[in-house]
């Protein structure tokens, strides 16, 4: 006992709340006369029975709720049950009768009380049972106790001094209940039985036992079992108040010389703690012993912890006569009735007794045997570790930091120990803290380089490959490759972006870190296909310019879908759709167009429907048409080709069509290989403008904008005039003759483009007289063939012609005398018709006047014997008209007022009248028959002959 540390865990609580004496120490209430005999604590009260009969209910203050008369002599036990407000009591109801026996047990139930009196309050008896009858004789009662069951069945346990326990099991209220005793052994030397000292309850799962003490014995009864069995425990016992059960259910005796616990198979630890043990009880995991000096008579009351093997609390005591635990408190009951109460000091309050001594340990040990929140033991252990840090031990301080993790701070921790020469410990709780999946990517990163510094390859290798296939990576996986990079240990690197399937990384790590190319190609061509694709858009450049023709391989794979789709894509029949365009990767070829080229070109032969096909053919056509291959954005231009522009400005033609590129295009011929190139090069792209843009084709499959831009860019003439003669720019077609001077191809071309038969443009003539007039040199030759076509299809005025040629001092009028003479002839016919014409309706026209005239001034005989309409002869009512029609009234009808024979012809003549009027006032079909005709003149005199122009009024404004 000696051993063991003192403290002071507890003290000495005021009682009183205003009751047992103020400020003084707690008694037993006045009201209770007779000597305490009994007590039992529970749901809140306390309740003692007196030598004269009556019990008495104390409050939290110790004062008298209430007490009543239970027994005319005296109460012998009582116990409060814990399930119900039901108190149970034993005593001596002291009957003059002498054939049954004085000793009986009754039920109280509290929570029926009868008022007697202003001054008494009685519960209600719910039962009045006598403990002894003739199948059970009577004798002198030393122990009780009392065992819910189930309420209300309650198994009540009576100990006696002849050895016998009594035992009452069943509805006492109602009476339903068996009886049966339980004998324990006679004393080894054959004297009479020993008293039953304490009893004890011990319940597991539907299992009863019953733990029976005498002063010789310890005996266990097993109640679940018919009938019950018997088993003695030791061959040792202890007197009566040395008995009580643990919350384990254990049986504590306490003797002389020791404190033992029992279990259900027999003596389990014994503690030696000298002195007469005069209480023994059990609370809150504490053992409580009131143990007497016999040398001076007096008694110490110990609460040890037995756990922690420390003395919580020890203070003299007087001559105590019960002990009972109720509010939290420790309450004893002195022969003087006197109460002294004793209460737990809170745990920050012992820890801070405990720190003060540095007992750390004990201070650990106390927070975990009495369950105290993770935060609080958390603080227990931080400040050991830093007791022990401050005294320089630091393996054992870390290992009470690693206990903290998950409450206390890492940083606080990680600071204290960012020495060099404490790295070993820093890397040891950095590992617990990665092992229970606390740790940030500042920590990975920390313990990563504590690895690398210590070159402790093995423990990398645990921390980095321990973990093959089981549950989730615990650390940071950018933050591990990083590091791993940054040290030189790729592998490992490589390791982990493999296992978390972060392929960007692992990829970045042979490409830019080892080099190895092959290795990466092979790696992308085993992913998954949209995997492969993200793959190769990151790192394709790379691989481009070390591995070309594999990654153009693993390109057509992915975009052409070759191989077993199902296992690249699954089964799922949707997965074309999926399939990434050729277009997703052109920016990985930026410094090597010549495996671009080649990758279109392998793709358009092997997918014809693709998706992208305009993006394709678009790319192509640079390629192609492009003099130096370059992947620069055409709207770029070199430093030559700014200078050129400079020089040249102002100097381009309406078309944009630059001359001078011709000659930037010629600088490359120098070299013979770059000159084939380039003929290779764009005869591929005149296939390609004329196979994606075949007669058949409403629109092309390339962006005719850029390929005209694309073009005339780089001097290509054969793709321009193949451009704008699809899109019908003739006049541009010829602009690029004129451009070469190329007369026999400038004819040629007029030829098929300006056949009005074959939709061409007839006008494409006179532009190419004109030219011809401006040119400065004798043409005579050209220009009598292009006389020939402008007179077959009238496409020039004679006027017009001799005024353009007449602009060129080389020509002589020879060239147009055979074209004046025949057009003169031609225009002498013309006038000669027409002159004929003109007094053919000069003479139609006075006709017309004397008729008009005659109709105004002289009468008019109707001569008609025979109606128009129906022939027969003419008999009045008739009806003349002035167009020389008779007729019968009855044969007009109600239409007598217009002829019916002329009345057709008038109606058409007026409405061709109203039809050319309203055509007056579209000015659109004006101006559209004005464009469509050769002669514009004849139109506008077509529109004056019909009285169309000067008929036109202006409709007044505002609708006036």
């Amino acid at each position: 006992m000696y051993q063991w540390r003192k403290f002071e865990f507890f003290e000495e609580k005021s009682a009183g709340r205003g009751g047992g004496g103020g400020g003084s120490a707690a008694a037993v209430p006045a009201e209770i006369a007779g000597r305490v005999t009994c007590c039992s604590g529970g749901r809140g009260r306390v309740a003692v029975g007196c030598d004269d009969g009556t019990v008495g209910l104390l409050d939290r203050g110790f004062r008298l709720s209430y007490g009543f008369q239970a027994y005319a002599s005296s109460v012998l036990f009582l116990q409060q049950l814990k399930q119900r407000n039901v108190l149970v009591t034993v005593g001596d109801d002291d009957q003059s009768s002498s054939q049954s026996s004085a000793i009986c047990l009754k039920v109280f139930d509290l929570d029926k009380v009868q008022e007697e009196g202003s001054s008494t309050t009685t519960p209600f008896c719910v039962q009045i049972l006598r403990v002894f009858t003739d199948q059970f004789p009577q004798a002198k009662i030393t122990s009780f106790m009392v065992l819910e069951e189930a309420p209300p069945i309650l198994l009540i346990a009576i100990g006696l001094d002849n050895g016998f326990i009594y035992c009452i099991k069943g509805d006492i209220a109602r009476e339903r209940i068996t009886r049966f005793k339980l004998q324990v052994e006679a004393a080894a030397d054959g004297s009479t039985s020993l008293p039953i000292s304490g009893l004890g309850f011990r319940v597991e799962g539907q299992a009863h036992q019953l733990f029976s003490v005498t002063p010789g014995s310890v005996t266990l009864f097993s109640l679940h079992v018919q009938p019950p069995r018997r088993q003695t425990l030791d061959q040792i016992g202890c007197q009566t108040n040395a008995v009580a059960m643990s919350d384990r259910m254990d049986l504590i005796i306490g003797r002389p010389e020791a404190v033992y616990f029992y279990e259900v198979d027999g003596r389990g630890p014994c503690w030696a703690f000298d002195g007469e043990k005069k209480f023994v009880g059990w609370f809150r995991g504490y053992l409580l012993c009131i143990i007497e000096d016999q040398r001076t008579q007096k008694s110490t009351l110990n609460v040890y912890d037995l756990k922690n093997r420390l003395i919580a609390h020890s203070m003299p005591v007087g001559d105590v006569s019960h002990l009972v635990c109720e509010w939290g408190y420790i309450i004893l009951i002195m022969a003087d009735k006197k109460i002294l109460c004793i209460g737990e000091k809170d745990m920050e309050s012992k820890l801070d007794m405990l720190f003060k001594k540095n007992l750390y340990t004990v201070a650990i040990n106390l927070v975990q045997s009495q369950q105290a929140d993770p935060a609080s033991t958390a603080e227990v252990l931080r400040k050991y570790g830093d007791h022990l840090y401050g005294k320089q031990e630091y393996d054992e301080a870390m290992s009470q930091y690693i206990h903290t993790i998950g409450h206390l701070e890492p940083s606080y921790v990680i600071q204290k120990f960012l020495d060099a020469k404490r790295i070993y410990n820093l890397t040891n709780y950095l590992e617990k803290l990665h092992d229970r999946g606390l740790a940030s990517k500042d920590h990975t990163t920390l313990l990563l380089n504590c690895y690398t510094k210590l070159k402790d390859v093995e423990k990398l290798n645990h921390f980095i490959k321990d973990e093959d296939g089981v549950g989730e990576i615990k650390f940071d996986v950018e933050t591990a490759i990083r590091v791993c990079r940054a040290a030189g240990y790729h592998e490992h690197a490589m390791f982990v972006a493999k296992k978390a399937g972060r392929h960007e990384l692992y990829l970045k790590i042979l490409l830019e870190d080892l080099g190895r190319y092959d290795e990466a190609l092979q790696y992308i061509s085993g992913l998954e296909a949209n995997q492969a694709g993200l793959t190769v858009k990151e790192y394709g450049k790379i691989l481009v310019e070390h591995r070309p023709a594999e990654t153009v391989e693993i390109l057509l794979r992915l975009c052409t879908d070759v191989g077993d789709p199902t296992t690249r894509r699954g089964s799922n029949s949707m997965h074309l759709l999926m399939i990434p365009s050729p277009m997703d990767f052109v920016n990985i070829f930026v410094h090597s167009p010549q495996y671009l080229m080649e990758f279109l070109e392998n793709y358009i032969k092997a997918v014809t429907d693709s998706p992208a096909q305009t993006e394709i053919h678009n790319a192509l056509l640079e390629l192609y048409i492009s003099n130096d291959l370059s992947f620069l954005s055409i709207s770029q231009e070199n430093e030559y080709e700014n200078h050129y522009i400079k020089e040249t400005k102002g100097k381009e033609t309406a078309n944009g069509y630059r001359p001078g590129i011709k000659e930037k295009a010629d600088l490359g011929k120098e070299d013979p290989k770059i000159a084939k190139n380039i003929v290779d090069r764009r005869r591929k792209g005149l296939a390609l403008l004329k196979s994606a843009w075949t007669s058949e084709m409403e629109d092309p499959l390339y962006d005719v904008d850029l390929a005209l831009i694309l073009c005339n860019t780089n001097a290509f003439k054969d793709g321009l005039l193949f451009l704008y003669e699809k899109l019908k720019l003739y006049k541009e077609v010829i602009s690029c003759y004129k451009q070469a001077h190329d007369h026999q191809g400038l004819i040629a071309c007029c030829k098929k483009l300006g056949d009005s038969s074959q939709g061409g443009d007839p006008s494409l003539w006179g532009d190419l007289l004109k030219y011809f007039g401006e040119l400065g040199e004798d043409c005579s030759k050209e220009v009598k063939e292009v006389l020939t076509y402008i007179e077959k299809d009238d496409v020039v005025p004679p006027i017009v012609v001799l005024q353009t040629l007449s602009k060129n001092p080389c020509l002589t009028l020879s060239v147009v005398k055979d074209y004046i003479a025949r057009k003169l002839e031609q225009e002498s016919k013309l006038i000669e018709d027409d002159r004929k014409s003109i007094d053919k309706y000069q003479g139609e026209t006075e006709l017309m006047k004397r008729e008009i005239e005659d109709l105004k001034t002289n009468a008019k005989v109707f001569q008609l014997s025979k109606c128009s309409a129906c022939t027969f002869t003419l008999d009045l009512p008739a009806v003349h008209f002035m167009c020389m029609h008779s007729f019968h009234l009855r044969c007009l009808g109600d239409n007598e007022k217009e002829c019916p024979e002329c009345a057709p012809e008038y109606r058409s003549v007026m409405e061709a009248k109203q039809k050319l009027e309203q055509n007056a006032r579209d000015h659109d079909l004006f101006f559209r028959q004005l464009r469509g005709s050769k002669d514009g003149f004849s139109v506008i005199a077509d529109y004056f002959s019909k009285g169309i122009v000067s008929k036109t009024t202006v409709p007044p404004e505002n609708g006036q």
